[in-house]
């Protein structure tokens, strides 16, 4: 019999474990419930990084007074294809999965919903506001203003960008859907979050010093930059992010960005979107949209490797059947997160999710 100290948690204690946890901090029950819902969904699908992991920075905005407990939710303005969500300063995926069915819903009516969000939080990974597209036969996309500069224009030394990430959808005649979710650095500022907690080095270009000399301690992150993907590139679609995300939408972005990890009691008007696409619109039926999309991704696939290569993936491979098996056999998390999470247990008075 396994350890129950490294034994798989079940999905349904673990969203249990969260929901109760950010009740202690007057989230009602259903928010709470539909905010520890997605953070576990993250981890289901693999995003680690931006799943229960942040439990912890979401109970301090919390108890600190920088993020609204009881938000509402509302429409600030609409059109018949396009609206803007205000977020209230609450949870951020309350306000992002609000904005994703509001997407869908004018997508079926007009073709196309894009609906951007001010006044909202860190919502987790994108995936999870583009996903539901895909499965329903449409293209998805959402981006966000990162909810901390850690990034300076290219060729300055100023942090006044974000990790700014990017998603897109699409649908597949496959087992998986297309599912890009990336930030607009070579890494983003959790896996590198996970690392310290590990106690793990970064690999070399993921950050620089102020020397400009690589930086592998990400405990020493504070000390240093994010590296924009593709240099100049990067940048300039990181600035493009913030217009979309940030700017349009009355959010923050450059200096106004409040970092929310050290600053616990500021509201951070985080900016974000989510578009929805009917393929149906363009007068291609979903299932030929699909049946295409596979084709031309078999054909990726089929391409043989370079030597020393892997075979080619397309973003999103592999990720219904392992969530499928996580969702049966519970999640895998890493000591140093289980180990928080039994302190943020002890420290919030509910119960230990990992004692049976």
């Amino acid at each position: 019999m396994a350890d129950l100290a490294e034994a798989n948690i079940p999905v349904s204690d673990l969203r249990d474990f969260v929901a109760k946890a950010l009740a202690t901090q007057d989230v009602p029950s259903e928010d709470a419930n539909t905010v520890a819902t997605l953070m576990v969904e993250a981890d289901v699908y693999g995003y680690g990084t931006h799943g229960v992991f942040r439990l912890r920075q979401y109970l301090a905005r919390l108890r600190d007074g920088g993020c609204n407990p009881t938000a509402q939710i509302s429409v600030a303005t609409e059109t018949a294809a396009t609206a803007l969500i205000d977020g209230d300063n609450g949870l951020g995926h309350l306000a992002m999965s609000a904005a994703r069915d509001l997407a869908m819903q004018k997508a079926k009516e007009a073709g196309i919903g894009w609906v951007g969000v001010r006044r909202g939080n860190h919502a987790g990974p994108l995936a999870l506001y583009v996903r539901p597209q895909a499965d329903a036969g449409m293209i998805g996309m959402a981006s966000a203003v990162g909810s901390a500069n850690h990034v300076p224009p290219f060729g300055g030394s100023d942090l006044l960008l974000g990790t700014n990430p990017f998603a897109i959808s699409a649908p597949s005649a496959d087992a998986d859907p297309f599912v890009l979710d990336m930030a607009t650095t070579v890494a983003a500022m959790g896996k590198i979050k996970v690392l310290a907690q590990r106690g793990e080095l970064m690999p070399e270009g993921w950050m620089v010093g102020r020397d400009g000399a690589p930086l592998t301690d990400p405990a020493k992150r504070s000390e240093g930059f994010l590296l924009p993907i593709g240099g100049a590139k990067g940048f300039g679609l990181s600035v493009a992010i913030g217009l979309l995300a940030g700017v349009l939408n009355g959010a923050a972005f450059g200096s106004d960005v409040v970092e929310f990890t050290s600053d616990t009691t500021s509201e951070t008007n985080t900016g974000q979107f989510v578009m929805a696409l009917d393929v149906a619109a363009f007068g291609l039926g979903r299932d030929a949209f699909a049946a295409a999309a596979a084709r031309v991704f078999s054909e990726m696939r089929a391409s043989a490797p370079l030597p020393g290569h892997d075979p080619v993936r397309l973003p999103g491979d592999g990720k219904t059947a392992a969530a499928a098996k996580r969702r049966a056999e519970g999640l895998a998390l890493n000591p140093a997160l289980r180990g928080d999470l039994q302190h943020l247990a002890k420290d919030v008075g509910v119960p230990d999710p990992f004692t049976v």
